[in-house]
């Protein structure tokens, strides 16, 4: 995982995306989970190029159930869009690059 990418834990979401100053990503995944792992790439660059403008994180659902369940989060790889601590947008699934990058332009 790169410098970009922060991994998160139920322990650290509040603080890391409800409590952030600026608009975070979550991207709730699991390490046996295919589309996920096809994912994780994109999200590396679109947080190396909105670095400073938008928090990008990664939660394992199976090492912290807490928050994938307050979320209802049900199928991964599942990207939620926080802003000001609110849900804003999500994306179930592994989706092109330019449908996580109009989904960002949206939140900052």
């Amino acid at each position: 995982m790169s410098d970009n990418v922060i991994e998160i834990t139920d322990g650290s979401f509040e603080e890391e995306i409800l409590q952030s100053s600026i608009p975070a990503i979550v991207d709730f995944w699991a390490p046996w989970c295919g589309p996920c792992k096809s994912i994780a790439p994109v999200l590396e660059e679109v947080a190396a190029e909105y670095a400073g403008k938008i928090k990008i994180t990664k939660l394992n659902v199976d090492d912290n159930p807490n928050t994938p369940t307050k979320y209802s989060v049900r199928g991964i790889p599942n990207i939620v869009f926080f802003k000001s601590g609110e849900v804003v947008e999500q994306i179930v699934g592994a989706v092109p690059k330019e449908q996580i990058i109009a989904a960002v332009e949206k939140v900052i």
